[in-house]
């Protein structure tokens, strides 16, 4: 091998590991999801409550949010609200690069049939299963009754 073909061997090498290490799928194809600005408002009924979070995918692949469950309930379903009125629904579709927002007033997670009223200060644990990246467990702190992430 002369040097001419050395070098440009070396050069394709780097910029395919270059490239490989830019791709922010993880290497077994499942999307790289992050849940920020989770919380509970703590319940003003005894029986239900609402949850809420961010779910960032910083990866080219696609996921849907399929369903919730928690300790707290076993009725947890996931509701989208449209023209001010609130249904349930299968899923919830998170793009590739871009991020699902469940927040007051919009999309969000709904517990009935509390098995105990959560108060403020405390943290309910919850598994949101995903189609693609699996499930994945988050704290949901509990937070005064009136709490809004966009007025604090």
């Amino acid at each position: 091998m002369n040097r001419r073909t050395t070098l440009a061997s070396a050069i394709a090498l780097t910029a395919g590991l270059a490239l490989a290490g830019c791709s922010s799928d993880s290497s077994d194809g499942k999307p790289d999801l992050k849940v920020s600005q989770a919380f509970m408002p703590q319940p003003v009924s005894a029986d239900m409550a609402g949850g809420f979070l961010v779910v960032k995918n910083d990866s080219k692949t696609a996921d849907k949010l399929t369903k919730v469950t928690s300790d707290i309930s076993d009725d947890v379903t996931i509701h989208e609200t449209k023209s001010q009125k609130m249904q349930e629904v299968k899923s919830f579709d998170i793009p590739a690069n871009g991020r699902l927002d469940l927040e007051r007033g919009g999309s969000h997670i709904m517990f009935m049939g509390l098995k105990k009223k959560p108060k403020q200060g405390e943290k309910v644990s919850i598994e949101l299963h995903f189609e693609k990246a699996g499930t994945v467990k988050v704290e949901l702190p509990v937070k005064e009754s009136t709490y809004n992430p966009k007025h604090h």
